[in-house]
């Protein structure tokens, strides 16, 4: 399965895993890397040198390619891109903020750069910032999202058309289905968190994953725009937000509820009441924790099978 992602990445299959914050560690990352995908590091919950330590077991534990997810509103960006330097990472996808910052520093450095987008807008600025290849994100997407709220159905074409650089979608893609329709749109590979974040290598906490299999359709919501629109379960802490709404906060009170740390406590400590579980809608077609490696194979054998079933027909 050649294309321009796998070239530009040296990858197996277009498959690239989101570098979600307490999820995406050393050991997932080095699994799907392992597999024929991509793995990333997901550096947003990472002090510096934490960061580090992953990315030297990360470089142990595979000798294919990997790479490192920077949010760029993390505090301390400059030693993260540091390390990323000193450690000889060649791959970084950027997101959450403006792609000019890093992206000349990290090319300059012969690093691959892709950069997260949740719109044509934003994508045609990463274009113009000179990023290798972008992720355009539908709002099905867990976590934090654009204000846009398009959905991936709607973006991928749109973004397509739009930019001459490959195109990853993310957003609502847990399956070989799935990984076609958006291909069939336009991507040239998919970037898949949710079905990753129930892995047996993902970093999260057992109760954190349990909810993933327990999510429905309907179970999740895009919330806090205020702050940063970001997708959570409908547990107690998001009741709590609900129930601010009603009073018609102010961005301090809202920031206040939402204190430090809620989505370590939910994710990364398995805090099901006060904790910030941010997955995405497609939780409610998972429903099995796996190795990355079988969720790998599900996806490429679902994708060959319909695939040549829509040739036939």
């Amino acid at each position: 399965m050649i294309n321009k992602i796998t070239k530009l990445l040296n990858i197996k299959y277009p498959i690239i895993q989101g570098g979600m914050v307490w999820v995406s560690g050393w050991k997932l990352a080095s699994a799907v890397s392992n597999y024929g995908g991509l793995g990333l590091i997901g550096a947003g919950s990472m002090y510096p040198e934490v960061l580090r330590e992953h990315i030297k077991k990360c470089n142990k534990a595979t000798d294919k390619p990997f790479g490192v997810n920077v949010p760029m509103l993390y505090p301390e960006i400059e030693k993260i891109m540091d390390i990323i330097v000193e450690e000889n990472v060649k791959i970084v996808f950027t997101s959450a903020g403006n792609p000019k910052t890093w992206t000349s520093f990290l090319k300059e450095k012969g690093i691959t750069v892709v950069h997260v987008v949740s719109s044509v807008k934003f994508a045609l600025k990463a274009q113009e910032a000179g990023v290798d290849a972008i992720v355009c994100e539908g709002f099905e997407a867990g976590g934090h999202n654009g204000r846009e709220e398009s959905t991936s159905f709607t973006l991928i074409p749109m973004v397509k058309q739009a930019v001459s650089i490959p195109v990853i979608a993310a957003g609502g893609i847990a399956t070989g289905r799935g990984m076609l329709a958006a291909m069939i749109l336009g991507a040239d590979a998919v970037q898949i968190g949710s079905r990753f974040a129930a892995t047996i290598e993902s970093s999260a906490h057992q109760n954190f994953k349990q909810t993933i299999l327990d999510v429905k359709d309907g179970d999740t919501h895009l919330t806090l725009k205020e702050l940063a629109p970001v997708r959570l379960v409908k547990n107690k802490f998001y009741q709590d937000v609900q129930e601010l709404y009603k009073q018609n906060p102010t961005v301090e009170q809202l920031k206040e509820l939402l204190g430090r740390a809620r989505a370590k406590k939910g994710i990364f400590e398995g805090d099901l009441e006060n904790g910030e579980l941010e997955i995405g809608q497609i939780a409610g077609l998972i429903n099995e924790i796996k190795p990355a490696k079988d969720v790998l194979d599900e996806i490429i054998t679902e994708f060959n099978e319909v695939k040549a079933l829509i040739h036939s027909l």
